[in-house]
């Protein structure tokens, strides 16, 4: 009987400490697995690619010789280097503005009451769930210079037949295409869903005072849905400076020459990624390949902030 009081604090002292450890203890054991994924295959690759670049690294010498910051030296010297910047930046362009323009006017007309609203919805993840490799190959049939679809229709209006993937302006514009068809769909669903929040008490109320669905869409839905524009913008902008299948999948498909990795037989069409392959994968010159990652990293992040920064000034300077 006077081993019973005794226990009770025992019992209590465990389950505190319980209490404590599934409080305080399990939430970070929950998230440990991604956190130990991202440092396994985020961090660890981007540390050691770090040390790669300032190496003489390739598959054709056993040495890997310290060669400092000289990589980075000459990769700034380097014109094939810019001419792929200067690349990824048009085709970025090209493709990301008019497909966010896109991408809203098509989430603002599913956001009204429609018939088959579910079928329009689901239509729209299909160019995105489709292969790339398919996407490609039968855009670059539609941009075929003697029996494509597009110089097809192109004639009717007295034109002549274009080598799409000849020219840098046509080349860029044909991928830029392509980058649209396969995402636009996906991000109208993200301001879809957006739209979905916005009060419908906000249209109503503008509907009464006679303004019109342009109106509308100008001082209702985008000023409401603004902290996911700007999302889908940088989203956007760092998944266009990192576009790397259409080009090289345009080049083997189109004919250009060159070989699929160079961009075509004048680069004209060669984007940062694809100069990374190029050299990594093509050449084996593994620390030049890693200097030419690491600068396509930091333009990715300066890129990144600097549209930030506009957006949100643009759109009204707070989220």
């Amino acid at each position: 009987m006077s081993a019973l009081p005794l226990s009770v604090p025992g019992r209590r002292g465990r389950r505190g400490l319980r209490h404590t450890l599934d409080t305080k203890v399990s939430p970070y054991a929950y998230v440990a697995p991604f956190f130990l994924l991202f440092c396994a295959f985020g961090l660890f690759p981007l540390a050691y690619t770090a040390w790669v670049s300032l190496h003489e690294w390739t598959l054709l010498s056993d040495e890997h010789t310290f060669v400092g910051a000289e990589n980075f030296r000459t990769l700034l010297t380097d014109p094939y280097f810019w001419n792929a910047t200067f690349n990824t930046l048009s085709i970025g362009v090209l493709s990301t503005v008019p497909q966010l323009v896109l991408a809203i006017w098509l989430a603002h007309l599913l956001n009204r009451r429609l018939r088959f609203q579910t079928l329009f919805r689901v239509s729209l993840l299909l160019p995105n769930v489709t292969s790339v490799v398919a996407v490609v190959v039968i855009f670059s049939q539609l941009f075929g210079r003697d029996y494509g679809l597009i110089n097809w229709v192109l004639s009717w209006f007295g034109a002549g037949a274009v080598d799409w993937a000849a020219g840098t302006a046509s080349s860029h514009v044909a991928l830029s295409v392509m980058i649209m068809w396969r995402w636009t769909g996906y991000n109208a669903l993200i301001f879809l869903a957006a739209m979905q929040a916005v009060p419908r008490e906000l249209y109503e109320a503008a509907t009464l005072d006679g303004a019109s669905t342009l109106t509308q869409l100008r001082r209702i839905t985008i000023p409401m849905i603004r902290p996911t524009i700007i999302f889908v913008v940088i989203v956007s902008t760092i998944g266009a400076m990192q576009i790397i299948a259409e080009p090289l999948l345009f080049g083997a498909s189109s004919g250009a020459g060159g070989g699929a990795a160079s961009g075509g037989p004048d680069r004209q069409y060669q984007t940062l990624a694809l100069f990374v392959y190029e050299q990594g994968f093509t050449k084996f010159d593994f620390g030049y390949a890693s200097a030419a990652s690491w600068l396509m990293f930091l333009a990715v992040v300066v890129v990144a902030g600097i549209n930030f920064l506009i957006t949100r000034r643009v759109k009204g300077g707070v989220l």
